[in-house]
């Protein structure tokens, strides 16, 4: 299933006209000019799962789905929105340019997401301490690396419920001791000797198990590396609200890569080591060995949720690069060029150091 987001809607300024923005921290949104604020309704709507199946079968609800329009960027493939009468911008994921050739498609709309915590000014103070704090980055990066700015922007995910029985077969290890006799030389005799040694007796078993599996995270973007989005976690998802399109105004949403059906595979990856741990607790002994699982899924629902990223995409000699701040708890992390030549220094140095250390030593 190949989905996009939404067309992202503008909020004008009752003041002066100006497009207001929402402000991180805070249940409003604020004209940049003028500074006006207008307050979010706070919503009272529970955040409801969906079946999974009846999604797959589209037969959710009818304000389940939408119809969107997004931009997709032909350097990494990220499908997000641009603001309204923008014909070209900046891919905030690659930082290349993109061209608003927006394409109209059927998609499962967020019920839920976390608004931003963290602000922009937050986030480049980050930035600096992360780039500065980078041993044998180039000179200047920091400065260099600025200049593609910080984006913000809602990353898609899924949430998976699901209830498992798995049936296994396999084999329960019970240690025991035995006393062995065994020679040896000592002063030049042969003697006699005895130990005790462990070995375990193997028997064949089967059996059944059942595991709960509440709120799976599942990243639906594949625009960012895991290994990234993983080191942002973990998010505080008890916070999440219900969706409203005021907490975009100002801020770019990325629309899902992964489909529904597809992110749940990944989720069962993520259930099948807990589900092994179960299996070797019900298997009991000292040791345990798993032949066979087959896991049978049921009650699955799901949510589809928007997760907040600040976000830098800098090129530098023709590679892209990028910075991520987690803009609920402030997480950092990402990627940076080395500099060859502070590289071959530091070693140089070093050498130089071992080999004065060697003709004292002889001396």
């Amino acid at each position: 299933m190949t989905t996009t987001d939404q067309q992202q809607r503008q909020f004008p300024c009752k003041q002066c006209g100006a497009m207001l923005q929402f402000h991180p921290g805070q249940a409003s949104l604020v004209c940049p000019y003028c500074k006006a604020e207008n307050a979010i309704a706070v919503s009272l709507e529970a955040i409801e799962e969906i079946d999974f199946f009846a999604a797959l079968a589209n037969r959710c609800e009818a304000d389940a789905t939408r119809e969107a329009l997004t931009v997709k960027c032909n350097t990494c493939s990220a499908e997000s929105t641009l603001e309204r009468d923008t014909v070209a911008g900046t891919c905030p994921f690659c930082g290349q340019p993109i061209v608003a050739e927006a394409a109209s498609r059927r998609s499962i709309k967020p019920r839920s997401l976390l608004p931003f915590r963290i602000t922009d000014q937050q986030a480049k103070d980050a930035f600096r301490q992360w780039i500065s704090s980078r041993w044998f980055a180039p000179s200047g990066l920091s400065r260099f690396a600025e200049r593609g700015g910080l984006r913000g922007v809602y990353i898609p995910y899924w949430t998976y419920d699901c209830n498992t029985i798995s049936d296994y077969t396999g084999e329960r290890g019970e240690d025991y001791t035995e006393t062995e006799t065994y020679t040896t030389v000592e002063n030049g005799q042969t003697v006699t000797r005895t130990r005790t040694v462990t070995k375990t007796r193997w028997w064949p078993v089967s059996g059944r198990v059942y595991n709960s599996f509440d709120d799976l995270l599942i990243p639906a973007s594949e625009s960012l590396p895991p290994k990234y989005t993983r080191k942002l976690e973990p998010w505080d998802l008890e916070n999440l609200v219900p969706y409203t399109d005021d907490y975009l105004a100002g801020f770019v949403a990325e629309s899902y890569q992964l489909g529904l059906e597809q992110g749940f595979e990944q989720a069962k990856a993520v259930m099948d080591p807990v589900i092994r741990q179960t299996i070797c607790r019900d298997i009991g002994g000292d040791h345990q060995r798993i032949h066979s699982v087959r896991t049978h899924y049921r009650d699955i629902t799901f949510k589809h949720l928007l997760l907040p990223l600040w976000l830098s995409a800098y090129r530098y000699r023709e590679n892209t690069y990028r910075f991520l701040v987690n803009a609920r708890t402030g997480q950092v992390t990402g990627e940076r060029p080395y500099s060859f030549w502070k590289i071959f220094f530091l070693v140089m140095t070093v050498l130089a150091a071992i080999l004065t250390i060697v003709i004292l030593a002889n001396r």
